[in-house]
């Protein structure tokens, strides 16, 4: 499992290193993004952080705190849907920080982040824990975080190419972990009774049991 989310995670990071490269990316840095509220700019630096953030995480210092799994990482956030929530707010906030370093610096920064990881996290061990730095304290498994981050990268590398017009597609083995942790985040939040109903009975899913993010 470990060797699989790996290549899976730095297959999804080296399709982001290549559309954030994109002249069309560059050319469009500073208009609305498929996103309302964010600028392309906004939306390659927050799929940018999908990659540069392993890198600060991995550096964070771990305090032994019980792990959180990726289901429960997503599970429980409240206010995905609701552009102005503080979840969301706070995505904006970050994203926007790093993308006013502009077009060419984000994509020179993911690419040099993205070839250090491909050397580093196979050195990692299976129990290698990071810290989730802006939830002080928090901690996840390396894997996870990485499960997480497939999920990011498959989000947002498809939001970023309709954007700009881009033909980019997710790898299958990102793609795969992508739906397998978001699936099981929905029926974690939901309940099972719920997903059910989304999946074969659309008119009794009042409360969009699919939708996570």
């Amino acid at each position: 499992m470990t060797e699989e989310t790996r290549e899976a995670y730095l297959l999804g990071a080296e399709r982001a290193v290549h559309l954030l490269a994109t002249e069309e990316v560059a050319r469009r840095w500073g208009e609305e993004s498929v996103l309302p509220g964010m600028t392309v700019g906004g939306l390659a630096g927050h799929l940018a952080r999908s990659v540069l953030q392993v890198e600060w995480f991995l550096d964070g210092e771990t305090v032994g705190a019980e792990p959180v799994s990726p289901v429960r990482y997503y599970a429980r956030l409240v206010g995905t849907s609701l552009p102005d929530s503080a979840l969301n707010v706070g995505v904006r906030e970050r994203s926007e920080e790093t993308a006013a370093a502009g077009p060419a610096a984000v994509a020179e920064q993911t690419r040099a982040a993205w070839q250090r990881l491909a050397q580093r996290l196979g050195r990692e061990p299976a129990d290698r824990r990071v810290a989730v730095l802006h939830r002080p304290g928090e901690e996840m498994l390396l894997d996870g975080y990485l499960r997480t981050r497939c999920v990011e990268l498959a989000v947002h590398l498809d939001d970023l190419a309709l954007s700009v017009d881009a033909h980019c597609r997710t790898p299958d083995a990102t793609l795969a972990i992508a739906v397998d942790v978001l699936f099981a985040a929905a029926r974690d939040r939901h309940g099972d009774q719920a997903v059910l109903h989304a999946l074969a009975r659309r008119e009794r899913d009042a409360g969009q049991a699919l939708r996570v993010l």
